[in-house]
Formats: C-alpha cells, sequence, structure tokens
C-alpha cells in the first residue's frame, strides 16, 4: 500500500508510520493502519470490485449513523468528497478513522447490543430500492442437494455436516416471507461487526452490506447472534431495544426471515468456496472455518422458536 498517495488522497497529513501488511481481514476485504499527523485510520481494500455510485448510499448511511451518535468509525473522504480514492493504477480504497476493538463476541451485554440496534434503526432513512436476494430469498432445495452430492463427492470434511442439516435448512426456508416495511438496515450486523471496545463500549463497523430490509427482520437476527438459545438473553435485547426506542419487533417466526436466508447463503457460498477457493476464502482450511459457524451452534427451529417465545410481549402475535 502506498500510505503517502493515501494520505495525499484523503487529505491526512504527514505519514508517520503505517503497517507492513493487513492488520485484519474479513471476507470482503482488507484493513491496513496508517498513522498521520491528523490521527490513526483504518485503509480498506475491497477484494471485489467496487465503485462510487455502489457505495454511496451505504456511505451516507453510515454517515447519518455517525452524526447521530452511533458508536462507529467517522467516514473519511477524499480532498474531492469522493469515498473512494484511488491509490496507484487500479486499486481503490476507502478510509475511517481508527478504532482499537475486540474480538468478536457473541455474549457481548444483551442490553447494550440493543440499544445500539435500535440506534441504528431510528435513523429512518427510506430504502433506496427493493429487499436484496441474500437477506431475504432463501437458497433452495435443489440448491441444498446439489452441494452435498458435490460436496460428499470431493470429501469434504463437512460433508456429512451439511447432510445431516439439509432437511432442517430446507424447512426453515419455509418460514421466509416478504418484508412487511423497508427501509435502510445495516444487514450486517453478526458478532464481526458489532465489537467490542477496551473502554467497555460498542463499535459497528462495516457499512458496505446496509440498504432495504425490514427492521423486525434484523432484530430478529441480532436476537440469535447474541441471544442464542439463552432466553434471558434474548428478552433483554429486546426489552433494552424497546426502551430505547427500537421500532422493530419480533413476533412471528417469519421475522427470522433475514438469519434464515443470510445464514443459508453463507453455508452455501462457504461450501462452494471450499470446492473453489478464492479470494474471499484463498484456502479450504478458510472455507472450512467459516461454515463450521452454522454447524457449531446450527440455527434450528427449535432454538428459533425458544427465542420467539422469550421475546414475544403477551397480547402479541
Amino acid at each position: 500500500m502506498d500510505s503517502a498517495e493515501v494520505a495525499r488522497c484523503f487529505d491526512l497529513g504527514r505519514v508517520r508510520s503505517s503497517s507492513t501488511g493487513p492488520v485484519a481481514r474479513g471476507k470482503q476485504g482488507e484493513v491496513w493502519r496508517l498513522d498521520t499527523t491528523e490521527g490513526a485510520w483504518a485503509v480498506k481494500v475491497a477484494f471485489g470490485a467496487v465503485s462510487e455510485p455502489g457505495i454511496a448510499a451505504s456511505a451516507a448511511f453510515q454517515e447519518a449513523a455517525h452524526a447521530a451518535g452511533v458508536p462507529t468509525p467517522e467516514l473519511r473522504r477524499t480532498r474531492e468528497g469522493a469515498v473512494l480514492g484511488r491509490v496507484g493504477a487500479t486499486e481503490l480504497v476507502r478510509v475511517h478513522s481508527w478504532v482499537d476493538l475486540g474480538p468478536p463476541d457473541p455474549l457481548l451485554d444483551p442490553a447494550a447490543v440493543g440499544e445500539v440496534v435500535a440506534a441504528i434503526h431510528r435513523l429512518d432513512v427510506p430504502a433506496d430500492g427493493p429487499a436484496d436476494p441474500w437477506s431475504h430469498e432463501p437458497v433452495g432445495a435443489a440448491r441444498w442437494d446439489d452441494l452435498v452430492e458435490e460436496l460428499a463427492a470431493a470429501g469434504a470434511p463437512f460433508a456429512g455436516d451439511l447432510a445431516r442439516l439439509r432437511d432442517e435448512l430446507v424447512a426453515l426456508e419455509g418460514w421466509i416471507e416478504a418484508p412487511e416495511v423497508l427501509r435502510t438496515c445495516h444487514r450486517d450486523l453478526w458478532a464481526d461487526n458489532l465489537l467490542p471496545t477496551p473502554d467497555g463500549g460498542l463499535c459497528v463497523i462495516d457499512w458496505e452490506e446496509s440498504g432495504p430490509a425490514d427492521p423486525s427482520m434484523e432484530l430478529a437476527a441480532v436476537v440469535f447472534e447474541f441471544g442464542r438459545s439463552d432466553p434471558a438473553r434474548a428478552r433483554a435485547l429486546v426489552e433494552s431495544y424497546r426502551a430505547a426506542g427500537g421500532p422493530g419487533a419480533v413476533r412471528r417466526r417469519g421475522h427470522f426471515t433475514m438469519l434464515i436466508a443470510q445464514l443459508g447463503h453463507i453455508t452455501a457460498t462457504a461450501s462452494s468456496d471450499w470446492l473453489r477457493p478464492n479470494p474471499r476464502s484463498p484456502s479450504r482450511q478458510d472455507a472450512h472455518a467459516w461454515v463450521a459457524e452454522v454447524f457449531d451452534e446450527p440455527h434450528t427451529r427449535a432454538v428459533l422458536d425458544g427465542l420467539l417465545r422469550a421475546v414475544v410481549a403477551p397480547g402479541t402475535g
């Protein structure tokens, strides 16, 4: 990474130091650290193609969240006001203020999580398009069958796990329903992106997937991620969310649509990555670790029904 060019492009002052390689890596990109006379910065390089029009809405949503007090890094724009800066002949990067973060922890204080999610949902930014397939459409029985067969033939170590979970995944997809209300949501509020900070706070990162979704469906996904199978944690999260003015509510099985669709697509994509490694999952070990998250704590109908019973307020349905 040409740190001097990044600093010039984003008007960050004089370079003091920069990491010699990526300090963090996700499924969509990697992050380098840059320290300048203006502060410390996270420089994100995407693995896939990105464009200014393609990220304009999500960037504006993050800026609105930051302005409203949601704990999230500040987005730094280029001298010309763009989100993306060109470094070298082809590389496009984006820059955020640096925040020290702890490791992902699905057992974060559920009340704190509920309060942060409510703050995001209170933004009330109108949707700028339709719901995306990743968060709202099933993988489908035929695709599951193809993956089970292909993984078994290739000797994947988790082929048996997927075969055993196949019927459950198909049954869960029967719960998927169309969203009732579309507004801009984060759409990626997993423990990897809602992280602890050293001072005991929380920080929301990776807003690139933001877009149209139903807040109730996003809330249900958060209830599973940070409630797991603990009814008390789920209740504490939802009660905090309501008290903080969150507009969503988890009242029926269909509200788990985002969870079911996203975990389904994650499972299918990670399985495909094991068969065909790529920049997102460079090795089969990477893909196996990704898909194993679903097998370690599967989102079964029994688990989700238990969470639903825990969070549905008396007198609602």
